[in-house]
């Protein structure tokens, strides 16, 4: 019996290799390798389905959000309001201009900032608000950009996780001020290598992000600042134009297969799914369950849920742990003083969450093979007093 991964491109490509291979021959045949008419038009493409004005390619959701800092002159002195419970790449483009990650706990269900504690973290060193949408989960922008709005604060969406997802029917990455988005592979719209967007209706922000892209220069070979090399190659925008047509079908197959999970799923005591948000529209890139001990329901169990993975392995099921170190717990924070304790609700999701395997291509047999082996070791691991 084949193993179950967490996730299997080459299911996807299988599916659109046809369209791929001779695209990229053209480009190979082309001699125009960076920048050119591939990566113009597969700006214009992203602009148009995330629905904003302006969209500027670059290397990587992590250089996305460094030139969106850079581009909106936020640096020393300056907070950034995020989510401690994220990749390490949100909070470290932060202090990569210099300026300080404020941190707020994360609300329990949807994994994104508790907005109920938004207000609180505000100062007057506050220039700006960074949501995650984390796991393809819509933010509440609607209560975030309210509350931006009456502080005068800019909202930096980071989209990295949510290419598609929708927030009362507007795109992410179209709402706030900027959004910023990731093409790493694992993503619902990967490249088959690394890639980033911004996106924005301000031209003035394009503007300068992609001067700050190209080594500071609008005008080649005259530096206007200290710029980085972060280009999107033509192979990149030519995969990612060829899949964003088929974006849509595959994140509603994601939203069939998180809804199988829901149903399946939902009788186990032991298991908190994800929740959503009546506007929010989930694009699913990851469909991560909390594992709760029965004996103590209520309390942090990361033995319990490594417990679990381990014997989902060993059924030849895969699964990953996103993330098991909240940002403000790491050493790299450590100056920021926060301790165990600040968040709390980060902290014990840390110690809880497992995401199944989530890609549009799993089909029922591997999805009952999920659900049923984690029963199997639940039950396992309860007859045992594991």
């Amino acid at each position: 019996m084949n193993n179950v991964p967490p996730l299997d491109l080459s299911q996807q490509y299988a599916l659109i290799g046809e369209e791929v291979s001779p695209a990229i021959l053209k480009v190979l045949a082309s001699g125009r390798y960076i920048g050119g008419p591939a990566v113009a038009s597969f700006e214009q493409s992203f602009a148009n389905y995330i629905g904003v004005s302006q969209c500027v390619s670059c290397n990587s959701g992590t250089d996305s959000l460094y030139l969106t800092l850079r581009a909106l002159q936020i640096g020393p002195g300056d907070e950034v309001i995020t989510s401690p419970f994220t990749f390490v790449a949100t909070a470290e483009m932060i202090s990569a201009v210099g300026a300080t990650p404020v941190f707020v706990d994360i609300d329990p269900g949807t994994f994104n900032l508790d907005l109920a504690q938004l207000a609180s973290a505000i100062t007057h060193k506050t220039r700006a608000i960074m949501p995650v949408h984390l796991f393809g989960q819509p933010v509440n922008m609607t209560q975030l950009m309210a509350i931006a709005s009456s502080h005068n604060l800019v909202v930096i969406e980071d989209c990295a996780q949510s290419t598609g997802a929708e927030w009362d029917g507007q795109k992410v990455g179209s709402i706030g001020h900027v959004g910023c988005f990731s093409f790493f592979p694992t993503k619902n719209l990967g490249a088959c290598g690394d890639g980033g967007a911004v996106t924005t209706n301000d031209p003035a922000i394009a503007a300068a992000v992609r001067m700050l892209k190209e080594h500071g220069q609008s005008t080649r070979y005259l530096s206007e600042a200290r710029g980085i090399n972060s280009r999107l190659d033509a192979m990149q925008a030519t995969i990612l134009e060829i899949k964003l047509r088929h974006l849509d079908a595959w994140n509603d197959r994601r939203r069939a297969v998180a809804d199988r999970y829901h149903e399946l799923l939902s009788p186990i005591p032991s298991i908190a799914l994800p929740q959503t948000l009546p506007s929010g529209k989930s694009v699913w890139n990851q469909y991560t369950i909390r594992l709760k001990s029965q004996d103590k329901i209520t309390s942090p169990a990361p033995n319990f849920r490594d417990s679990v993975r381990n014997k989902l392995q060993e059924k030849g099921i895969g699964s990953m742990v996103y993330y098991p170190f909240p940002l403000h717990l790491q050493p790299v924070y450590k100056s920021l003083g926060y301790q165990p304790g600040s968040f709390p609700v980060a902290e014990q999701a840390g110690c809880e969450v497992l995401s199944l395997p989530m890609f549009p291509e799993l089909d029922g047999d591997q999805q009952d093979r999920v659900v049923y082996g984690l029963k199997d070791c639940l039950t396992e691991m309860q007859k045992f007093g594991e």
